[in-house]
């Protein structure tokens, strides 16, 4: 967002993240993204800006979410089982809007993109644990980094595998504050120009 000319105030939540019983993953970012809204809307309020935005993101294959791995064994585990298949990632995002008149709009909606990862070998997967680039990283890859050699293909958002699908969290302010979804596009370009 901050390369797209947002001005950013970052306010960690902190709330319960586990998943409950028979959560599928994509309701269960949904719902955290809610609740991480509802939490710093809470201790702080709107920013002057009107907007507050909250997201979380799961990596997931079937029901079975592949959160960070503890260690390199983990991390090769789980590089392992993605080898050669498709899997999910799925970004759940709560917006707050709040206009001059102090009236308030939530959105909130999940966007998954589909990953699909080459066939590994155990060379392969041996050397990108050894990088250090998946620790801390959910289902142990960073597709902006080189974990991109490990990937076929995606369909869908890749900003949204990254972190967050920006285009649409852009497009989903401007719905919100009326502010014309291509007007607040077109200021946003304009500003990259000057």
């Amino acid at each position: 967002m901050s390369k797209l000319g947002f001005k950013l105030r970052i306010v960690p939540a902190d709330i319960d993240e586990s998943r409950l019983p028979g959560e599928h993953p994509r309701d269960l970012v949904c719902r955290l993204a809610h609740e991480k809204a509802l939490h710093v809307y809470d201790l702080e309020g709107v920013g002057k800006d009107g907007y507050l935005l909250a997201a979380d993101t799961i990596v997931w294959m079937a029901d079975e979410a592949l959160g960070k791995p503890a260690d390199d064994a983990e991390a090769a585990a789980m590089l392992a089982e993605l080898s050669g298949r498709t899997h999910h990632v799925s970004t759940g995002v709560c917006i707050i809007y709040q206009g001059d008149g102090g009236e308030q709009q939530v959105a909130s909606f999940v966007e998954t993109t589909d990953v699909t990862f080459y066939e590994l070998t155990k060379g392969q997967i041996d050397a990108y644990v050894r990088s250090g680039e998946c620790s801390d990283k959910a289902g142990a890859y960073a597709i902006q980094g080189t974990g991109r050699l490990l990937v076929k293909g995606i369909e869908g958002d890749y900003d949204n595998v990254v972190g967050l699908p920006t285009c649409r969290v852009v497009r989903e302010m401007a719905r919100l504050s009326a502010a014309g979804e291509d007007n607040l596009v077109e200021r946003l370009l304009e500003e990259r120009n000057a």
